[in-house]
């Protein structure tokens, strides 16, 4: 026989705040980290093509731009309500 503790249909509702908390609280520690990371990671890739091509700031500037736009672009859609 399963095991049903897990089924959304048996929760209390204690048990439903709880694991909407749970929830929320990982998506909150997520979120500073998926947008500085994707900063770092673009950032990185646009200082080495300046230091490849010589053009630098620029492959900085821009990468570093695509790399927040898209940390920004990341945090909105996790964000959006279902």
């Amino acid at each position: 026989m399963a095991d049903d503790s897990n089924d959304p249909e048996k929760l209390t509702p204690a048990e439903k705040e709880a694991r909407d908390m749970t929830v929320k609280a990982g998506l909150a520690m997520e979120l500073p980290f998926t947008l500085v990371g994707a900063v770092v990671v673009g950032g990185a890739i646009g200082f080495f093509l300046d230091k490849w091509l010589h053009t630098t700031p620029w492959m900085l500037v821009l990468f570093g731009g695509l790399g927040f736009a898209g940390g920004v672009s990341d945090v909105v859609r996790r964000l959006r309500p279902r």
